[in-house]
């Protein structure tokens, strides 16, 4: 068994039917892309997935426990933490702050214990997790500067990190390369890698640019209208007529 599994997954709104008995098993270890044309059901997908919807229907496990209809916190807590396409950052403080709050808000505590910090002991515990976090992303040069003052790229990479700081099982990321130059999409791309093989977690995401998911993703799940279209390795997919056909042709799923 997977360790997340989506059985009958369905979520309407209104007379609007945005997903529609979707079935999905997740491997842990894996890197899963979930592609499709532009309101195909995507975001709707991670939103009940990670609590921010209840779905209408069927459920969603989550290493053998029942997380459907959850808090996105109690979720959150579960190991099943997200990314989103604009990154939720403290402009005014540092590097090393925004991933250290992130720490504290893991723990539960409030914002002004996440901001002043509680005991020593548990201070220094989340320092040591926080620089580990910026050793293992390549931002030590980085660690004192404000978060406003970093470039695009590295902004996007800070988001990952305040999600590494929840330490999570299973990492859910929203277009991770969304807006990002070569260099920048080569970079995340590695840094996405790195997750999974270093630090054990496995990966579930969203994303448009086709390169990129086909280079990076051991399995890929294609949504249409809100059901399975395709389901299979990344040359399958790439092959697949009736994914071809979704994508009205373009090259970018063909190249």
């Amino acid at each position: 068994m997977g360790i997340l599994k989506v059985e009958g997954l369905s979520k309407s709104f209104g007379g609007l039917t945005a997903i529609r008995k979707l079935n999905l098993e997740v491997e842990e270890g894996e890197i899963r892309g979930v592609i499709g044309p532009n309101g195909a059901g995507k975001t709707t997908f991670f939103n009940v997935v990670s609590g921010i919807y209840r779905p209408s229907a069927g459920t969603v496990t989550f290493d053998g426990q029942v997380i459907s209809g959850l808090s996105p916190d109690k979720i959150a807590e579960l190991g099943v933490v997200r990314t989103f396409q604009r990154v939720a950052l403290f402009p005014d403080f540092t590097v090393l702050e925004n991933i250290n709050i992130a720490r504290h808000l893991h723990a539960r505590e409030s914002i002004f214990g996440a901001i002043f910090g509680r005991s020593k002991e548990d201070e220094r515990r989340n320092l040591e997790k926080s620089e580990e976090i910026i050793e293992f992303l390549g931002m030590k040069l980085h660690r004192d500067e404000l978060a406003s003052n970093l470039p695009y790229g590295l902004q996007r990479t800070m988001g990952v990190a305040i999600a590494l700081a929840t330490e999570p099982r299973l990492l859910m990321l929203d277009e991770p390369v969304a807006g990002m130059n070569n260099s920048e999409t080569l970079a995340m791309t590695g840094l996405i890698r790195r997750i999974r093989d270093e630090m054990g977690v496995t990966v579930l995401l969203v994303e448009h640019d086709m390169r990129t998911v086909m280079n990076l993703c051991d399995k890929i799940t294609v949504i249409d209208f809100g059901e399975m279209l395709a389901e299979g390795l990344p040359h399958e997919i790439r092959e697949n007529k009736d994914v071809i056909e979704a994508y009205l042709g373009t090259e970018d799923i063909v190249a």
